[in-house]
C-alpha cells in the first residue's frame, strides 16, 4: 500500500500564517466532534484522537480548549461535513474534505479552485474509486508478528502491515480504527503513535513534469487558502 501518508506530512505548515490556518482547521474540527460526540474525551474517542493529533501537530492547549468550551455552550455553527472529487492538473485525482456551514460557498469555492487550474471537478465517486479510504496508525516497533497477532486477537480486519526501519505502519477500514486503537494500548501499554488518522491512499501515484507542476502548486495553494477545506488527497508523487 505504500507510505502515501507521507504526502500530507511534507507538505503541512511552515511558516507561522500557514500554522494560523492548520489551529483553525484543527480547532473547527474539535468544535464539531465535540459537539455531536460530547466534550468528554473519554467518552468520545473521535475527539480524543483529534486532541491526540492536534497536539502531536503543536497546536496550543488554548486553541483545543476554545473549541471544546464552544461545544459547550450548544449554540454556535452547525458545520456538515462535504466531500467533492475531481482530475487536477496533469490528470491527477484529488479528494477534497470540508466542513461548511454554507455547502453553496463551499462548492463554488472549490470548482473555482478546480476551474483556474484548467481542471475538472467530478461527481461523487468519479475518483474515489482509484483510492483506498483507510486508517492508518505508525508506531515504533520492530515485531510485526506480534502486533498482527494482536490486532487479529481483537477481530481487527488488517488490510496491510509494514515493517520498515523499526516502524509498524497498521492498514485498517475505517470502522476498525478505534478498535485497532485500542487494542494497540490494551497489548503494548503508552503508544506514540507518529501517524494516526484515516485517510484516502491511491491504489497508483503519477508524477508531473514542466506547466502541469506549477499548476498543480497553484491548485493546492488555492485549496489550501480556502477555511471550509479541511483535508486534500491527491495521488501525485511529491518530491
Amino acid at each position: 500500500m505504500g507510505r502515501a501518508y507521507q504526502n500530507r506530512k511534507e507538505s503541512m505548515a511552515k511558516t507561522s500564517d500557514m500554522k494560523a490556518k492548520v489551529y483553525s482547521r484543527y480547532g473547527r474540527e474539535i468544535y464539531v466532534s465535540a459537539k455531536s460526540g460530547g466534550v468528554d474525551p473519554e467518552g468520545n474517542l473521535a475527539l480524543r484522537s483529534l486532541i491526540d493529533r492536534a497536539k502531536k501537530d503543536q497546536v496550543p492547549a488554548h486553541v483545543i480548549d476554545k473549541a471544546i468550551d464552544k461545544a459547550k455552550g450548544g449554540g454556535g455553527e452547525d458545520y456538515s461535513p462535504a466531500r467533492y472529487e475531481g482530475y487536477g492538473p496533469g490528470g491527477s485525482m484529488a479528494i477534497i474534505d470540508c466542513l461548511t456551514d454554507n455547502p453553496n460557498r463551499t462548492f463554488g469555492d472549490v470548482r473555482q479552485a478546480f476551474t483556474k487550474t484548467k481542471c475538472k471537478i467530478g461527481t461523487q465517486g468519479s475518483v474515489s474509486h482509484m483510492f483506498d479510504h483507510s486508517a492508518i496508525l505508525v508506531f515504533k516497533h520492530d515485531d510485526e508478528d506480534a502486533v498482527l497477532e494482536t490486532l487479529m486477537d481483537a477481530d481487527v480486519d488488517v488490510t496491510d502491515i509494514e515493517n520498515e526501519e523499526g516502524k509498524i505502519s497498521v492498514f485498517a477500514p475505517p470502522t476498525d480504527y478505534f478498535k485497532a486503537k485500542q487494542a494497540l494500548q490494551d497489548s503494548l501499554g503508552e503508544v506514540d503513535f507518529e501517524v494516526d488518522e484515516i485517510q484516502f491512499i491511491p491504489h497508483a501515484f503519477t508524477s508531473m513534469t514542466g506547466d502541469d507542476v506549477e499548476l498543480f502548486e497553484k491548485f493546492i495553494a488555492m485549496l489550501d487558502d480556502l477555511d471550509d477545506v479541511q483535508q486534500v488527497y491527491h495521488n501525485v508523487e511529491l518530491g
